[in-house]
């Protein structure tokens, strides 16, 4: 199933959700504007924004507030995006220039920070100080898994632990913020939150390790990105951890020294990784999260909604960018 059909049934809602970007981004700073329109019309597949909609809809909400909450998730999402690109060095994102490398290192860390003063000011219309516990949460768990990130890079000896880890507080824990913030937009009980939390962590988990597949099995047409670039910045994903446990002792050593100086031929790592199944591996731990996700959801009501939200998984695993 591909992404508009998944969306189909909150359709008019993300509508609604581009319309408040678009006014909450109408500052009076032009740079602020013209680099906010830049990464929002990236495009992007909007799919945390999307779950605040999808789980707040299955629960039974009708109001409104569900749509300025998941522009206040984009908006951090995108705040993330902005910061990362400048620590990673990217020049390169869903195959256009960053806005580092359009506008500059320093315009894009201050409106990444206005996004993140932005999201938090539209929180408190929603007058939910549980919304705001777990959104507020989620922006410190994201930050640091940022800095365990800065910890691993150019370590060869990152555990497949330690590596999960790090999804699962820099990627992650955003799905299962905004899966768990429609759930409690919807009145939801405390197993219900819980279960959405728990669906969005397992999705958020799934789909950053299909990235780390994709990075070492797409072209950069595909994934919107460069392929190979976790590896140029030292960052020891799974597909790499995977061929240190099992490869020969030179495809260890191949392994652990493009991790160590993040200059490799690049050809030969991607050799390295299919002469093992290291991609298998990552595909499979991925498809393990999306089943845990789904069954998370079990006990929820069926409706078109629900649907989608089982739908989600197979597309976070089965995707080709």
């Amino acid at each position: 199933m591909n992404l508009p059909a998944l969306i189909a049934p909150i359709a008019d809602d993300m509508k609604a959700v581009d319309a408040v970007i678009r006014e909450r981004l109408n500052s009076d700073v032009v740079l602020i504007r013209t680099i906010g329109d830049y990464i929002i019309g990236a495009g992007g597949k909007r799919m945390r924004p999307a779950m605040v909609l999808m789980v707040a809809r299955a629960l039974g909400y009708e109001g409104t507030h569900h749509q300025l909450l998941a522009a206040v998730v984009e908006f951090i999402h995108t705040a993330t995006l902005l910061h990362d690109d400048v620590v990673d060095e990217s020049d390169l994102r869903r195959g256009r220039e960053t806005a580092n490398a359009v506008f500059g290192n320093a315009a894009s860390v201050l409106v990444g920070d206005y996004l993140y003063s932005r999201s938090f000011e539209m929180m408190v219309e929603a007058d939910s100080m549980r919304v705001m516990s777990i959104l507020s949460e989620a922006t410190t768990v994201i930050a640091e898994g940022e800095v365990l990130q800065l910890l691993n890079v150019h370590d060869p000896d990152v555990s497949q632990e330690r590596y999960l880890q790090v999804v699962r507080y820099k990627t992650a824990k955003l799905f299962e913020a905004a899966a768990q913030v429609g759930a409690v937009l919807a009145g939801a009980t405390p197993e219900q939150e819980a279960a959405a939390a728990a669906y969005g962590r397992h999705v958020g988990t799934a789909f950053q390790l299909v990235d780390d597949v994709l990075d070492y099995s797409g072209d950069a047409a595909a994934l919107g990105k460069n392929v190979g670039d976790d590896l140029r910045e030292g960052k020891p994903t799974l597909p790499l951890i995977r061929v240190m446990e099992v490869g020969t002792p030179e495809q260890q050593q191949l392994i652990r020294e493009a991790i160590k100086t993040g200059d490799a031929d690049f050809a030969a790592v991607a050799a390295a990784i299919q002469a093992t199944d290291a991609l298998e591996h990552a595909r499979q731990a991925a498809i393990a999260e999306a089943d845990l996700a789904r069954a998370a959801l079990s006990g929820y009501p069926i409706s078109p909604f629900l649907n989608s939200l089982l739908e989600f998984c197979a597309f976070a695993v089965n995707r080709d960018r």
